[in-house]
């Protein structure tokens, strides 16, 4: 029988709005902004629900924003007795699969994920750095580049020819500029404030690393892959992988051929846009992607389970 995986997006999907049109007609999901919004000291629903998108855009409100409107959606899927045969999150992300796996709880999630914010706001700010993305080139070819360019490193390795680069922002502009040369289709420097998964945020895994192993991360429910090892990971791991995943590239190409190769034939995204779903259909043709961010989603999915 084919197996269903619940993917959850990280920084970049973020909306305004999100989450307001489920939470007010599920109550379950409205739960998750209340919960969320004590564990992390914000006021999440007005986060989610009213701010403009230059507020929302920053890493320290971003990241819990974004967690807490997957996980209402969750919630509204768990209401209607929907759940993953498996789980996989893109960078923060991975922390509302965990939780989605019932590693760990909705309070513990968004709380971690507030420490996350703010660590790896206070390394960006403290470290030159920049991001890139590089489409129409190779993996390989991408690879061999950083390995050329002293201070860059692969960051997200999106689907087959869009890898993002991470690093020093003369580094990140010498990669661009020979990628260019090379033959990419497209390099898009993005609107982030530090070099994400690289080694210029170290300072953000050692901060948030006391707060992580305090944590005990339950067996889980749903097999949890990894965007860091490709793998599935058990629970054991999670506190180690989740303050490595900080520095190193996430996999997301990896792992969603892992979870082809364990049957999975449906990726539903669960949370604000529609990123997810777009790289999984360019990694596996062959695959279903739905997303779930408003009710319209949410009736979708149910009529077709």
């Amino acid at each position: 029988m084919s197996k269903i995986a619940f993917c959850f997006p990280g920084q970049g999907s973020l909306e305004e709005g999100m989450g307001r049109e489920i939470a007010e007609v599920v109550p379950e999901a409205m739960d998750v902004f209340r919960v969320g919004s004590e564990a992390s000291g914000l006021d999440l629903r007005q986060l989610c629900f009213e701010a403009p998108l230059e507020q929302l855009v920053e890493t320290e409100i971003q990241q819990p924003a974004l967690v807490a409107t997957s996980l209402a959606i969750l919630a509204a899927l768990r209401a209607r007795g929907l759940a993953p045969d498996y789980v996989v999150g893109h960078s923060v992300g991975e922390f509302a699969a965990i939780a989605a796996a019932s590693s760990i709880d909705t309070a513990q999630a968004i709380g971690l994920v507030r420490e996350r914010g703010l660590a790896m706001a206070e390394a960006a700010r403290e470290s030159d750095g920049a991001m890139a993305a590089i489409l129409g080139l190779d993996d390989a070819v991408v690879e061999q580049l950083c390995a050329e360019i002293e201070g860059v490193w692969p960051a997200n390795y999106n689907c087959p020819g869009q890898i993002v680069v991470s690093g020093q922002e003369d580094a990140v502009d010498e990669l661009i500029d020979k990628a260019s040369a090379l033959g990419a289709r497209r390099t898009v420097k993005l609107k982030v404030s530090g070099a994400f998964h690289s080694p210029l945020v170290e300072k953000a895994a050692e901060m948030l690393k006391p707060a992580i192993d305090r944590v005990k991360f339950g067996d889980t429910v749903a097999p949890f892959m990894s965007t860091v090892t490709a793998r599935i990971e058990p629970a054991q791991r999670m506190a180690a992988l989740l303050v490595e995943q900080i520095t190193a590239p996430v996999r997301f190409t990896q792992a969603a051929h892992g979870l082809v190769k364990e049957g999975v034939k449906t990726f539903v995204e669960v949370g604000p846009g529609n990123v997810l779903s777009g790289l999984v259909r360019r990694i596996d043709r062959t695959v279903k992607a739905v997303s779930v961010n408003n009710v319209a989603g949410l009736k979708e999915l149910e009529e077709t389970f």
